[in-house]
């Protein structure tokens, strides 16, 4: 019985040491923990202080002109001529202007009889309006075929970089292979490279003069990738991805607007057309209009009014597709 007894006494005292001797290096490794804790801090703490890099993206930073410009930038600006992009329109500014100045005179001669010398007035409105329509429209269509061929530039970099082709080759293949205006660009870039320019500046200037969000964007992936690294591939397959849904949500939006488009053309024709069919069976009715004083005030308040609607319809259509 005593034997027992004393069995049992050396088992809870054994038990009672092992579960000290646990709880013992429970603390240690606690305390080892806390001090290891404390001397990372303290590393931290007396590590000399880095300056993080500074990451400059320039492409949607609005750069503010070095210098005043001259007299011909701002006569060109009124007639809304890009001096550095002559190439973009298809006649030359020099047969442009004179035409629009002929064209404004004979509209000026076909509105004498009808509001007199005030006409005099209008030619130079209008002969601005034709030249900025004219070399807006331009610059539309070159931007416009511009934003439908990046995306295959775009897709050709990608491949050539995952063969393993630099980045810089990748770009000659696309100068040499995509037809003009997005070859052409960037051949110019490549050459301002040779010069002595650095790529991300040569990138820059190309998205600067293409006047793309697109090319700005495409502008700040190659300086991201120049200052700190990553995959350069799957950034420009991801940027031309986007950039084939946003033009194919724009075709969707104009194929949406179509039939409202086409009311307003119907609605520009009918006046013309009402009044033509009306001139061929009454002709006296509507000689009225060009024979009387009252008629050409007539005539002048609605082609007025109609320039006027058509302006604003344009515009409205123009802010919601551009």
């Amino acid at each position: 019985m005593s034997d027992a007894r004393f069995q049992i006494v050396l088992f809870l005292l054994s038990s009672l040491s092992l579960a000290g001797l646990a709880f013992s290096g429970m603390l240690v490794s606690r305390a080892q923990r806390v001090r290891s804790r404390m001397a990372a801090r303290f590393s931290s703490i007396s590590r000399p202080l880095v300056r993080a890099q500074r990451l400059e993206l320039q492409a949607f930073v609005r750069q503010e002109p070095k210098e005043q410009r001259s007299f011909m930038h701002s006569l060109a600006g009124v007639f809304k001529i890009d001096l550095e992009r002559m190439d973009v329109y298809p006649l030359p500014w020099w047969l442009v202007l004179p035409v629009a100045l002929a064209i404004a005179n004979v509209a000026r001669m076909l509105a004498e009889d009808l509001i007199g010398p005030a006409a005099l007035i209008g030619v130079p409105v209008l002969w601005v309006l034709m030249c900025r329509s004219f070399f807006g429209w331009a610059d539309k269509r070159q931007r416009d075929k511009m934003l439908n061929q990046f995306p295959e530039a775009l897709a050709m970099i990608v491949r050539s970089v995952r063969v393993g082709i630099p980045v810089m080759e990748a770009m000659r293949v696309v100068a040499r292979e995509i037809p003009a205006p997005t070859g052409p660009e960037f051949d110019r870039m490549m050459k301002q490279v040779a010069v002595g320019n650095t790529m991300e500046d040569a990138v820059l200037d190309m998205a600067r003069r293409s006047r793309l969000a697109e090319f700005r964007f495409f502008a700040t992936a190659m300086s991201l990738q120049n200052q700190t690294g990553g995959s350069l591939s799957e950034t420009l397959e991801n940027l031309a991805d986007v950039i084939r849904k946003r033009s194919a949500l724009k075709a969707k939006g104009y194929a949406m607007t179509s039939e409202v488009r086409t009311s307003v053309l119907v609605l520009a024709i009918m006046p013309f057309g009402v009044g033509a069919m009306l001139w061929f069976m009454n002709p006296s009715y509507i000689n009225v209009l060009f024979t009387d004083q009252t008629g050409h005030k007539l005539i002048g308040g609605a082609i007025a009014s109609l320039s006027m609607g058509l302006a604003v319809i344009r515009a409205i259509i123009r802010k919601v597709l551009p």
